[in-house]
């Protein structure tokens, strides 16, 4: 038992194969299309990045003026470029498959033009939302953190600066987030 949950990668191949025979044992009664596969690997990429957002804003972020000088080099060199990666590949993988589900569904351009009706309009909200996060996560927290955490050389001049630039986006998208969330679930809720 020890094994198998020591490996990450074991547990998610094994995770996807369960869900792959849940969706195959309820097939008649929940379909297996483009649309099912991808809304389910959109909440899942979804829960990574979010789910990191909220990490790195309500966790790690607060932590970090209290830890030891010394002890903080195992964070910023060892955990943050890990989240970090999780953190933007989750977001890209996100928007992805959210304009997937949409183009398949037949709603992306009236989604993004706001000339669809109710729930397509709503769900364009959350995806301009989504996108707007995903900038900040790709051009402004991302190359900020490649300077904090030195995985690019930076001057302690520069690090100081993109340091609050790195936490105004992390805040902008932490306060996105829940419009956008809202607009996710209740557009969703009329199988937008």
């Amino acid at each position: 038992m020890a094994k198998f949950f020591g490996n990450l990668h074991l547990v998610l191949v094994v995770g996807v194969v369960a869900a792959i025979a849940l969706m195959l044992a309820y097939g008649d009664s929940a379909p297996i299309d483009a649309n099912a596969v991808l809304r389910w690997l959109h909440v899942f990429f979804g829960i990574v990045w979010i789910g990191l957002l909220y990490y790195l804003n309500f966790v790690q972020v607060p932590t970090m003026p209290k830890i030891p000088a010394e002890q903080k080099g195992a964070i910023t060199g060892h955990i943050a470029p890990k989240v970090f990666f999780f953190f933007r590949y989750g977001a890209l993988l996100t928007v992805i498959t959210g304009l997937g589900i949409a183009a398949v569904s037949g709603y992306a351009h009236q989604a993004m033009t706001f000339t669809g009706e109710g729930n397509v309009n709503l769900i364009g909200v959350g995806m301009w939302l989504a996108l707007i996060m995903a900038f900040n996560v790709w051009f402004i927290i991302w190359p900020a953190q490649k300077k904090i955490l030195g995985i690019i050389e930076a001057t302690a001049e520069e690090k100081a600066a993109a340091a609050p630039r790195a936490l105004y986006a992390s805040r902008t998208n932490t306060l996105l987030s829940l419009p956008m969330l809202y607009a996710m679930v209740s557009a969703n809720l009329g199988y937008a």
